[in-house]
């Protein structure tokens, strides 16, 4: 068994060493307002309007990511080395104004010890210290002695006061893990900026929150180039991005954008919704072929010649000349629309060639008119029309054409236009396809998409392009997928974002070791797991508390969820009561009858109130956390979906939304593999 590191720990009782940490971190607090008010202070002149205007958004950035938060502290951690030097480590830098650091940023690579060292590699750690915090105010601390040559376990290590921040409770968006991170996680957190990761997470195990921190520490390890490029964060509806959108703000990142793939892809209101079958037909990748079919039929054969009235002359290009033209323009492998726009000047330099024949010496200027001329627009309209994405889908999807025998189930009972269509959301990923296919979608530096295993490939390929000269951070968890197109492998998804494995810039990782979720909850969740991801291994807990697990059988569940969410709403930290969605008006009526204040989660924004009971929708819970869950008629959960595998994979996803008690309220018998388990207090 490997030797574990020395450890000291301080009462929470004041003495002279937690007093001079608590003098530390108030003289942190009074650099970083000076820094503050310092970067207030600064005018934005930029020696023109637009310049200027730049300058000031910086600035004003820059300001906002300076304020402190009374509720945290500014350092969390104390690195003693072999030299005298102390480096205490912080969500930010923090300087005096000779500018030497009293801060060093988490992102900094010399703070990469504070998560990695250990007995058995110290990497030049005497000490490494831990803090505890209360309201902002350090309470206590926690000393770990790293003697070189040790021969502990790098990483295993932790102690109490890392084990109260883990499993402290919480009210309101989720926090960020950078006092907590694990070596595993930090790994991911620093891989280089060209690399695309892809991680495979059991619930609890934080790759929603090590996904944030990457973005985080890229912007600072890059941020010259990830400014200019940007950086998008894509999660699975808006409660979950409100939720998660603390975050970045708490490590001094303002500046990523966050987006639903509806936003993302919003070319076009959303006013239907396809039935499942259809849905997934939508979303097969080879519908890209077929969308790239018919784009480049709309390019005709050239049948006439190109005839130019120029001055007395009338310049004539034969129809087989144009017709190379066409096929060499076919041929280079660029957009529809930017081939079109070469096709003008390439029909211009045809005509200029007859001219120079005739014995003419036409110039660059001549050309340029010719192409902005009546009859050769005229002619770039016959052979190669303009195309926009609403009408070349709304056509498609209207007469089929072009469409495999079993894909004609997608088409519309009626004709449409763009105007009159009533699109879905399978469509919006039809829609960007198209749209790519006639203009080059932009690609961004980084993109990092949440619950990845909920998408289709067509979606895929949409985020993927907004990559496609950046990377991706790709999270997810195959267990928890709950879409009819929900992906079987993470192979296949890399090669839809188009970052297939086997590049050497593309990895996969496994996050199985569970630091939110305890282990009575994500073990009787795992009963579900041989029939719904067969050959996907079960998660487990390393949380020292084993949690709360209660299996209730009522005659009523609204009644019963009522009683369990007034008895649970008194303990500290926030309280999730999901139900079907089916239901949700139903128990939100039953819960304001018996006075238990609450907020309604409906997927597509919170209520601006932040109260410590959540009535969340078993299909919004995905991503979701809270320190104590309820859980209502599991069976009308799973009920719910299309088949069985999803409905107990969504049973899955709501179960593991627990960090410290889970209590199950049902009247119906339980899915076959709950049956029977876990019925402890």
């Amino acid at each position: 068994m490997p030797a574990e590191p020395s450890r000291q720990s301080a009462s929470t009782t004041p003495d002279a060493e937690l007093a001079a940490e608590q003098a530390h971190l108030d003289r942190a607090r009074a650099e970083l307002a000076r820094m503050r008010e310092h970067t207030l202070s600064l005018q934005a002149d930029g020696g023109d309007a637009i310049a200027g205007e730049s300058l000031a958004r910086t600035l004003w950035l820059r300001a906002r990511a300076l304020q402190d938060d009374p509720r945290t502290t500014l350092f969390f951690g104390r690195l003693d080395t072999d030299t005298p030097e102390r480096l205490y480590i912080g969500r930010r830098h923090v300087s005096d104004d000779a500018g030497d650091p009293v801060v060093i940023d988490w992102r900094a690579g010399v703070s990469t010890a504070f998560y990695r060292a250990g007995p058995a590699e110290p990497m030049g750690v005497l000490r490494r210290r831990r803090f505890g915090v209360e309201a902002g105010r350090l309470t206590a601390y926690e000393d770990e002695l790293l003697e070189a040559g040790g021969s502990g376990t790098s990483g295993e290590s932790g102690g109490e006061i890392l084990a109260r921040e883990i499993e402290r409770p919480r009210i309101g968006p989720m926090r960020d893990i950078v006092a907590t991170i694990q070596p595993e996680q930090d790994e991911i957190v620093r891989a280089d900026v060209a690399t695309t990761i892809c991680v495979q997470g059991a619930p609890g195990t934080g790759k929603t929150a090590v996904g944030l921190h990457r973005a985080a520490w890229l912007l600072y390890a890059f941020r010259e180039r990830l400014s200019r490029t940007g950086v998008l964060v894509v999660g699975p509806n808006r409660a979950f991005l409100e939720h998660v959108g603390a975050v970045l703000p708490s490590l001094g990142e303002v500046s990523v954008r966050h987006a639903t793939l509806e936003e993302l892809l919003g070319s076009v209101p959303v006013r239907a919704q396809d039935d499942p079958h259809v849905a997934r037909l939508k979303g097969e990748a080879r519908m890209a072929e077929v969308l790239e079919r018919v784009v480049w039929s709309h390019v005709r054969p050239a049948t006439e010649p190109l005839v130019v009235p120029r001055g007395a002359h009338r310049w004539r290009v034969p129809a087989y000349a144009v017709q190379d033209i066409l096929d060499e323009l076919r041929s280079r492998g660029v957009r529809y629309a930017a081939a079109r726009a070469m096709l003008a000047q390439r029909l211009a330099h045809a005509v200029l060639v007859v001219m120079e024949s005739a014995g003419d010496s036409p110039d660059d200027r001549v050309q340029d008119a010719v192409a902005r001329s009546a009859p050769v627009r005229a002619y770039v309209k016959s052979v190669w029309p303009e195309l926009t994405p609403a009408a070349m889908v709304a056509s498609l999807l209207s007469t089929g054409e072009g469409l495999e025998e079993d894909q004609r189930a997608m088409v519309w009972d009626r004709p449409r236009t763009p105007r009159t269509a009533r699109w879905t959301t399978a469509d919006l990923a039809l829609l960007d396809e198209a749209a790519d296919l006639i203009e080059r979608t932009p690609s961004l530096g980084h993109v990092v998409l949440d619950e990845a295993q909920d998408l289709s490939p067509m979606q895929l390929r949409a985020v993927g392009r907004r990559a496609a000269t950046g990377s991706l951070t790709v999270l997810g968890d195959i267990a928890q997928g709950t879409t009819p197109w929900s992906t079987g492998s993470w192979e296949e998804s890399l090669q839809h974002l188009g970052k297939p494995l086997g590049r050497e810039e593309v990895h996969l990782e496994v996050l199985d070791r569970g630091f939110r979720v305890p282990a009575s909850v994500i073990d009787y969740a795992a009963r579900l797991l041989p029939e719904m991801a067969p050959g996907l291994g079960a998660p487990r807990s390393v949380r020292s508390h084993p949690g709360r697990l209660e299996v209730t059988r009522v005659q009523d569940p609204v009644p019963g969820t009522v009683d369990a969410a007034r008895e649970l709403s008194a303990l500290e930290g926030s309280l999730g009561v999901i139900v079907p969605d089916a239901w949700v008006g139903r128990v939100g009526a039953a819960l304001a009858a018996a006075g238990v204040e609450h907020e309604v989660l409906d997927g597509s924004h919170a209520e601006e109130r932040i109260l410590p009971v959540h009535l969340v929708p078993a299909t919004v819970a995905k991503g979701l956390e809270f320190d104590q869950v309820v859980v209502t008629e599991p069976a009308a959960i799973a009920a719910a979906e299309p088949d069985r595998r999803t409905g107990l994979r969504r049973l899955y996803v709501v179960l593991t939304r627990a960090v410290s008690g889970l209590t199950v309220v049902h009247a119906d018998d339980l899915p076959g593999p709950l049956a029977g388990a876990g019925k402890t207090g």
